[in-house]
């Protein structure tokens, strides 16, 4: 399974949009706090609707909870950032990868780049800072799955 990691999320509307297409795409999720709203299940159904029901949710209180987390279950961690070295269509996905986001207004810091075992980029238009965080995830999973199977 694959896994989709929010760290520290800060607009509720993306993490709705991203957890329904989680639930969609048989994607568990993994929210690394603190986010920058309340995460919890009344306030995160608001947003992802009846979808909550059929997504795994873990929430973590902090990365380094998350990182403990994520080396127990030895699972690699494949950064999206616009800071990315590779186009995600380039990157070899592997079954139980956890694709991890940053967050909406200041992505993630260096310790969480460090930490990544690869880092991929959407590519897109010179002059243009980013694509909108759901956009992107969806664009990634969508390859992964893609290649996975």
């Amino acid at each position: 399974m694959l896994h989709l990691a929010l760290y520290q999320p800060d607009i509720p509307q993306n993490t709705g949009t991203m957890l329904r297409m989680a639930a969609c795409l048989g994607v568990a999720v993994e929210i690394i706090e603190p986010a920058g709203f309340d995460v919890s299940d009344r306030h995160l159904r608001r947003s992802g609707l009846d979808y909550l029901d059929h997504v795994a949710i873990t929430r973590h209180r902090s990365w380094d909870a998350f990182q403990a987390w994520r080396q127990e279950a030895r699972l690699r961690l494949v950064l999206a950032t616009t800071a990315g070295a590779l186009p995600y269509t380039q990157h070899a996905f592997r079954d139980g990868d956890c694709l991890l986001m940053g967050r909406e207004s200041a992505g993630v810091p260096e310790v969480v780049h460090a930490a990544a075992d690869a880092r991929v980029v959407v590519p897109i238009r010179p002059g243009l800072r980013s694509l909108n965080v759901a956009v992107c995830a969806a664009m990634i999973l969508g390859e992964a799955i893609r290649q996975v199977g």
